[in-house]
């Protein structure tokens, strides 16, 4: 195995590669949630449309959002970080990774659900966004568990909902955001894609190596400490769960008019 890393566009030109390679099963695409966004972001960018360009195999992982504030924000939990929303005059600062994010979209999923403004900074990452969280210039924040444990562990920052659809092993008293919201739940994911029209017996040895691999107890162990969520699904889990994001993804943008500037 080679892994080739060909960097830029949200991933969309290591898809683009393996969308025009040969289906014969020997180029393979690690995609990401961002080819569910891409198609109503940025509809230039190839593959258009994913689930006829590209052949599922499997479901790798789900990395979670973990909604962490700066120590100062007086808010206990998720419904009292709404309802601190609400009082505050022009909405209260929430930033995300960069227009478009996975994170960003979930902003404008809790504020759709809950009503509760925000004013949304995007930054170019997580890493800036959190230098500015724990200097009290950005009161809140969603970032992945292994981005907010070493700011969880020294008190820099604090946690009060997850993005998952339900706990997370990790932090078994961290709520679920749709626990008080119900419906609003998204991670970034992880998974494993070949060229439209691969035969499909290679399709189901990928799938099956890939389910051998993440069955494996040490193997999950390394993942799930770092408060990823294993993935379960074969090729038609993984296309009900990419054509599920596509469709979420799509209204969202389309309702609240996002634009790549």
């Amino acid at each position: 195995m080679v892994v080739e890393n060909r960097t830029g566009a949200a991933a969309a030109i290591a898809a683009a590669h393996v969308v025009r390679a040969r289906p014969d099963g020997y180029t393979l695409l690690m995609g990401a949630a961002s080819l569910a966004i891409a198609p109503a972001l940025q509809p230039q960018l190839v593959p258009q449309d994913p689930l006829r360009e590209l052949a599922p195999i499997a479901h790798f992982y789900d990395t979670p959002f973990i909604l962490v504030l700066h120590p100062d924000v007086p808010a206990a939990d998720f419904a009292g970080f709404l309802d601190l929303a609400r009082r505050t005059p022009g909405g209260l600062t929430f930033g995300s990774s960069g227009i478009g994010a996975v994170n960003h979209l979930m902003i404008e999923m809790i504020h759709r659900a809950s009503g509760a403004p925000f004013v949304h900074v995007p930054y170019r990452g997580a890493a800036p966004a959190l230098v500015d969280l724990t200097a009290g210039r950005l009161p809140a924040f969603l970032a992945t568990v292994s981005d907010a444990a070493p700011l969880l562990a020294d008190r820099r920052a604090r946690a009060i909902a997850v993005t998952a659809r339900e706990r997370i092993a990790l932090m078994p008293d961290l709520p679920a955001m749709q626990e008080t919201l119900p419906g609003v739940q998204a991670s970034f994911w992880q998974a494993l894609f070949a060229p439209a029209g691969t035969p499909q017996p290679i399709i189901a040895r990928l799938a099956a190596a890939m389910r051998a691999a993440t069955a494996d107890p040490a193997f999950r162990a390394q993942w799930e400490a770092r408060g990823l969520v294993m993935g379960q699904g074969g090729p038609e889990e993984l296309r009900a769960l990419l054509a599920a994001d596509l469709a979420t993804w799509r209204s969202l943008i389309r309702e609240a008019g996002i634009r790549v500037e």
